[in-house]
């Protein structure tokens, strides 16, 4: 498996532990996350409050791989985070494109369908 496959695979577990700093310690300096229904995000203190906007709702989190693959500096994987956010279960299919540099991210953009998280949300 390569370096940034075994990166990723560890980012995407951290996530399981809420714990926003060392979320954010997998980025680059001058990473960014483009969570795509929504503005791009950079630099860690920008990354710590987005993400902390997020943990906060959430109880718990786990993301599992479907299918992740790489070349050169690129990773990608596609997941179905499995989320407990305001006391609801929120199953989101998604697909993480991941550059890297130097062993860290230093861009993460996310594709999903928002609508699924909102219905699941208000369901």
């Amino acid at each position: 498996m390569a370096d940034s496959e075994k990166t990723i695979l560890d980012f995407i577990a951290a996530w399981s532990r809420l714990n926003v700093d060392e979320i954010v310690s997998y980025f680059a300096e001058d990473g960014v996350y483009h969570n795509m229904p929504t503005q791009p995000v950079k630099g860690h203190a920008a990354l710590r409050q987005f993400i902390a906007a997020f943990l906060k709702m959430w109880s718990k989190t786990d993301w599992d791989i479907l299918n992740i693959v790489s070349k050169g500096n690129v990773v990608i994987a596609e997941r179905l985070d499995r989320t407990v956010a305001m006391g609801k279960n929120v199953n989101l299919p998604c697909c993480g494109v991941f550059e890297m540099e130097n062993g860290k991210i230093k861009v993460w953009r996310d594709y999903f369908d928002m609508a699924t998280y909102m219905r699941a949300l208000q369901g």
